[in-house]
């Protein structure tokens, strides 16, 4: 079992080995209420030049060489990849996200790709991502911007790893990556104020402190609900848990409340003996599952509706 740590008071010595373990959300990651062109482009149709008249023109013929403006209907060349151990899900805007298992296949067996969260068969996920699009790239945008999901404290090694794999299959326009327990409490709506995140994954659980919308400290364990299958009990998983939150706890100005996501957060025992061991709120999210790529989604079409982001 391996458990990796971070905090900013470690900054100097952390920054070097994980440059983007508490990399900060730009404030305009916020996806804006509603995007809609300016009223004085929706009039260019009916503008006349000074001295003519403004009255409406008999209707011509359209023109065969003229496409459609669907500048207003467009949505946003915006996809989100969630890469996990056991599950891979992709998500793009105004499209259904696309669910499958993070498996390959030798022999007609399946294989793993990932292992702790750390991409092991990159051809393997190169291959799973294009078998998922399948029938549905036509659906795909073209160079989209794509944001992906990370564990916290990857090292720079698994993040290039992930990026050749989503330059292979969706050859962006740009790739950004955020931290996997930031994308899931921005797909729940809890991003700003201070949050103690609790992604616990098939293979990985990842504790991270956000103060608005930023990863302060960080611990990962390689351990997670198939390690129930194989004889921990819910009991020892949670202590292991709630050991790392309550050493983030005692930051200084530490969260009141803890949101827990992951396939664990449908462990009714695992959330019960956390809030117990933590005495503080504690919270399963609604779509445990999808949190992340939902958030990363919404960094993704921020990004493509303003260049400027990274």
């Amino acid at each position: 079992m391996t458990i990796s740590t971070a905090s900013t008071a470690r900054a100097g010595s952390d920054a070097r080995r994980h440059p983007f373990a508490t990399a900060r959300l730009p404030e305009s990651f916020a996806v804006p209420e509603s995007f809609a062109l300016p009223e004085s482009f929706a009039r260019l149709g009916s503008f006349a030049p000074p001295g003519t008249s403004s009255a409406p023109a008999a209707a011509a013929p359209p023109r065969r060489d003229v496409q459609p403006d669907r500048t207003t209907t467009a949505q946003p060349a915006a996809v989100a990849v969630d890469l996990g151990s056991g599950y891979t899900r992709v998500w793009a805007a105004a499209r259904p996200t696309l669910t499958a298992p993070t498996t390959g296949e030798v022999l007609r067996r399946p294989v793993p790709l990932l292992r702790r969260g750390r991409i092991i068969d990159v051809a393997g996920c190169i291959s799973l991502l294009t078998r998922m699009l399948g029938e549905h790239r036509h659906l795909m945008p073209e160079r989209p911007v794509v944001v992906a999901c990370r564990p916290v404290l990857a090292s720079l090694d698994d993040q290039a790893k992930l990026r050749r794999v989503l330059t292979d299959v969706f050859e962006p326009s740009r790739i950004l990556l955020v931290d996997t327990v930031l994308a899931a409490a921005m797909g729940v709506g809890a991003a700003s104020g201070a949050l103690l995140v609790v992604d616990i994954g098939q293979q990985l659980t990842e504790v991270a402190c956000l103060a608005n919308g930023r990863v302060t400290a960080a611990r990962r364990v390689d351990l997670g609900t198939r390690d129930l299958a194989l004889g921990i009990v819910p009991g020892l998983l949670a202590e292991i848990v709630a050991r790392l939150a309550r050493d983030l706890l005692r930051e200084p100005a530490g969260p009141g409340a803890v949101l827990v996501v992951g396939g664990g957060a449908e462990t009714a025992e695992l959330t019960a003996q956390l809030a117990a061991s933590l005495r503080i709120p504690v919270r399963a999210a609604a779509t445990p599952h999808s949190a992340a790529v939902t958030g990363a989604g919404l960094a993704a079409m921020a990004a493509a509706r303003h260049p400027a982001v990274s």
